[in-house]
């Protein structure tokens, strides 16, 4: 058996009427592009048991792998066990094992059982059962002649370690080659440039291949090579990027796999310096992107939300009389907010923020979108106005705040040695 081609369909009537977000196609889209094996489409289907028989039958003729998330659980809405077990004309049985395992995961954690928890204890006959060590829904991987069909439960935090230790080395030894990915990050010139650079080199790039998209903020290059291993997928990959780094593009180059918040850290920990935030409309958003880096305590002072104009003069001592004659939403304001949450913190680097997220309370002169990102750093302050446009939400108009702020700090160290 060969593993080529892949379709994943995720079951929950609740992802379809869009109440949660489907973030495990997007993961199991990039374990399975890991392994080589395509993909050609992607479904979501409700709670519907004729419905869901219909598609997992249809699906089947077109691959080699059926991924099948969600309603595995014990209410009488989880339906894709018994869906599945009809299409493929198998019985449901029920396995001891897992009924322990069940009963265990209740009693370890002092809770009572009830009895529509059996339900789960019921498998798929010939199926080979995947641990579930995060929840009680156990997963199961059923081969049938040249296919194989796998079923995971909902919860990300149960699938994922269900598909790592027990999917992936099962599937793995059908799969005749390796897939790595590496990202080119960068800041400070578009995609549609960056293209324009690279024309000739990607339209010649067979193995590995280069793709520009976006990202909030910069633009991101995905080098991506097969090979038999992973060490020597990773090693055409890396010879592409140093190919990269010598165009025009290698000045703009701020990391590879990283984002803009782990670059920061790994910047500060390099020079051994610390940095605060002080935030107005983007709420601590900065600090708390900051924090989501591992090792990110080695940086960070603290930070600061200084919605108020109160907060921002006592606190940070921004000038009453700046604040009275042009309010908040000033240059001034914010570098003397990334300069007073330096004092106030004793840090190397301050970032002060301030602007109109929206939405409303925007004006003609200063809209919605209205935004100044300050950076202090070795007695040295630089401001950047921008307008990210009325239209975009509040939420978007904040992470493109919290992007940029991360692109003037960097900025300012690469200017000063």
């Amino acid at each position: 058996m060969k593993l080529e081609r892949a379709e994943i369909l995720c079951v929950g009537t609740e992802i379809l009427i869009g109440d949660i977000i489907n973030t495990n196609a997007a993961w199991l889209s990039k374990e399975l592009s890991s392994l080589g094996i395509s993909q050609y489409h992607q479904a979501v289907i409700g709670d519907n048991s004729q419905r869901l028989a219909e598609t997992v039958s249809d699906t089947l003729k077109n691959c080699d792998l059926l991924v099948i998330t969600g309603g595995l659980g014990p209410t009488y809405d989880d339906i894709t066990k018994e869906t599945v077990a009809k299409v493929l004309n198998k019985n449901l049985v029920f396995d001891e094992d897992v009924y322990y395992d069940i009963k265990d995961f209740f009693r370890k954690r002092e809770r009572k059982m009830t009895e529509n928890n059996r339900k789960q204890a019921y498998i798929i006959e010939g199926a080979h059962i995947l641990k579930n060590d995060m929840g009680t829904a156990p997963g199961l991987l059923c081969e049938t002649g040249e296919k194989i069909v796998v079923l995971l439960p909902g919860p990300p935090s149960e699938l994922m370690p269900m598909w790592t230790n027990y999917v992936k080395p099962q599937i793995q030894k059908y799969c005749d080659k390796i897939f790595v990915s590496k990202n080119v990050n960068i800041v400070g010139i578009g995609e549609a440039a960056v293209a324009d650079v690279l024309d000739e080199m990607m339209k010649n790039a067979v193995n590995p291949t280069i793709a520009p998209y976006c990202k909030t903020g910069e633009t991101r290059l995905r080098v991506t090579a097969s090979a038999k291993t992973k060490e020597e997928a990773a090693a055409m990959c890396d010879e592409v990027i140093e190919e990269i780094k010598k165009t025009k593009i290698g000045e703009y180059i701020y990391g590879i796999d990283t984002d803009l918040a782990e670059a920061v850290v790994k910047e500060l920990t390099k020079r051994g310096l610390k940095i605060a935030t002080a935030e107005s409309c983007t709420g601590g958003l900065i600090a708390k992107m900051i924090t989501d880096v591992p090792g990110s305590s080695a940086v960070l002072e603290g930070g600061m939300v200084a919605y108020s104009n109160s907060v921002k003069y006592r606190a940070l001592n921004v000038s009453s009389s700046l604040l009275d004659r042009h309010g908040p939403y000033d240059h001034k304001v914010a570098v003397q907010m990334a300069e007073g949450i330096c004092r106030l913190m004793d840090a190397d680097v301050g970032i002060g923020v301030t602007g109109i997220a929206g939405p409303g309370g925007g004006t003609r002169e200063k809209p919605v979108g209205f935004v100044y990102i300050a950076v202090a750093y070795n007695k040295k302050s630089s401001v950047m106005k921008y307008k990210f446009g009325e239209k975009q939400s509040r939420d978007r108009i904040r992470e493109l705040t919290a992007a940029n702020a991360f692109i003037n700090v960097l900025e300012m160290l690469k200017n000063q040695k």
